[in-house]
């Protein structure tokens, strides 16, 4: 009895291994949601809504602050290399992300894509750890972005208390404790957070135009700088366009380059938001490679301009402030320029929270309609078509972090969930072409397994680098998320229940 007990025991294990926990969802069961009227998401983005939300993504951050800190601190004039080397390594991300957003057009992004292929475990963990990712790099540029409205109204003699623009405590690194400081709560980043919250669940139609509108000002803004600033090019600033290694890797050299690439790779973190919005384009298989790809070359051609501008017009090792840009306007003497870079920072940041929360909502929605989450989490609208409930609990969760979080805490945890989703969609492509080559692929990573290969190792190399502490705080989220899965989601799984 004994050993039919183990024999049966260990039959159950195997059986939940392969019937359960690495079950694959077929391609043709993701198509379901779209005939079905109570889950059915509005078709309604073309192929340059697509790209101007990639592009909403990616430039932020990165083009404002972290061009001149890589340029100072590792790469020197050759940090316009680093953004090529990234944008490469970012490449290969981006086509195998195309492959699958074109063959699975759904919402979900590097959760529906990974729950294709590698099964239902993995795919939570993917799915679990970008809600960690979007989350946080929301909440994350809504405080970055009540830093720039505050100083934007300073200049015109509006002062907003600190005790409502800023975070209540902040983390001191030196005694690891929590300190406070007198405020109550970051005001301008819940704002804005409810906002765009609104705005996403009054349609992705409305959506997409406001931030059709805030990407254009952007870029118009970027555009000023680039023209104003090559009449103050000196080209001696550009050599030695890479400055000699001083002795230590990754400070200046070719290491330099590569650590910097290492560095502003975060910048390019935004294209894969724009999957997730797969469900709701027009013509999938055509505009979301389009979208995915387009928005990628012109944030990596307007990263480029940015970095060899700035090098020119100051010493990169002048560059290494929280406001680089604003430093190359100082350099000008035109002045004007200040609170018109500052209205492109805004309007950036804006955008970037509006896609990331975008992202977020989908991916809980796609969850939820696999059963791994609450069915509540899976209702759409039934006037504007959107996963209302989703945005409104992304939104509750964003704003109360962003209200009450130090940006500092907020954003030690975003790349690496990226990073990791990068991981696990490029081998994907890779271990569909074997398992399932008859699938219809409308768009086709090129080189395979190359491409994919050199994806995986260059954000495997990235994430390798990233502090121990911010491991183990995904370690600790990571766990939480297994405690939910096996509590709620294997015994609710809509394909792990049909085996």
């Amino acid at each position: 009895m004994i050993h039919a007990f183990r024999l049966n025991s260990a039959e159950e294990w195997r059986n939940l291994v392969a019937g359960k926990l690495f079950a694959t969802k077929p391609v043709d069961d993701f198509l379901k949601n779209e005939v079905d009227p109570e889950h059915r998401l509005k078709r309604s983005l073309r192929a340059v809504d697509l790209v101007m939300l990639g592009v909403g993504a990616i430039v932020g951050v990165g083009i404002f602050v972290l061009t001149g800190q890589a340029a100072a601190s590792y790469a020197g004039p050759g940090i316009l290399l680093s953004f090529i080397f990234a944008a490469v390594a970012s490449g290969c991300a981006a086509v195998c992300y195309s492959e699958m957003a074109a063959m699975i057009p759904m919402a979900g992004s590097a959760y529906t894509f990974t729950y294709a292929t590698l099964g239902e475990f993995v795919a939570w963990i993917i799915g679990w750890d970008l809600v960690l990712e979007y989350s946080l790099a929301s909440a994350t540029v809504s405080a970055g972005w009540s830093g720039y409205v505050m100083s934007f109204l300073r200049d015109f003699g509006i002062h907003i208390p600190a005790r409502l623009s800023s975070a209540p405590y902040i983390y001191d690194a030196v005694t690891q404790g929590w300190v406070s400081t007198g405020a109550v709560v970051n005001l301008p980043a819940v704002l804005i957070v409810a906002l765009v919250t609104i705005l996403l669940v009054v349609g992705i139609r409305e959506s997409a135009n406001v931030n059709t509108a805030i990407v254009f000002i952007k870029i118009g803004v970027i555009v000023t700088f680039i023209l104003a600033g090559v009449a103050f090019v000196h080209r001696a600033n550009w050599h030695p366009f890479i400055p000699p290694n001083s002795g230590q890797f990754g400070h200046y050299g070719w290491s330099g380059v590569l650590r910097g690439a290492a560095v502003v790779f975060v910048a390019y973190i935004g294209f894969d938001a724009v999957s997730t919005a797969a469900q709701e384009a027009r013509n999938p298989q055509r505009d979301m490679p389009v979208g995915i790809i387009g928005s990628l070359i012109i944030c990596t051609l307007l990263y480029i301009l940015v970095a060899g501008v700035l090098t020119g017009m100051v010493p990169y090792a002048n560059l290494n402030v929280p406001d680089p840009i604003a430093v190359g306007i100082d350099a000008t003497k035109i002045f004007w320029l200040r609170p018109v870079i500052k209205i492109g920072a805004i309007a950036g940041l804006t955008s970037v929270i509006l896609v990331m929360m975008l992202g977020q909502s989908r991916v809980f929605w796609a969850m939820a309609g696999d059963g791994l989450l609450p069915e509540w989490f899976s209702r759409v609208h039934p006037r504007f078509r959107t996963p209302y409930v989703t945005t409104a609990v992304t939104g509750t969760v964003v704003g109360i972090s962003g209200g009450l979080l130090p940006i500092d805490v907020l954003a030690e945890m975003v790349s690496i969930g990226t990073l990791l989703a990068f991981v696990l969609v490029c081998g994907g492509v890779w271990v569909m072409r074997h398992t399932r080559p008859g699938v219809v692929r409308p768009f086709r990573t090129p080189w395979v397994p190359i491409v994919p290969i050199l994806g995986m190792a260059s954000c495997l190399y990235l994430m390798l680098g990233l502090p121990l502490a911010t491991w183990v705080r995904l370690i600790v989220w990571m766990l939480i998320g297994l405690i939910v899965y096996f509590a709620y989601g294997r015994q609710h799984s809509k394909v792990g229940n049909q085996k």
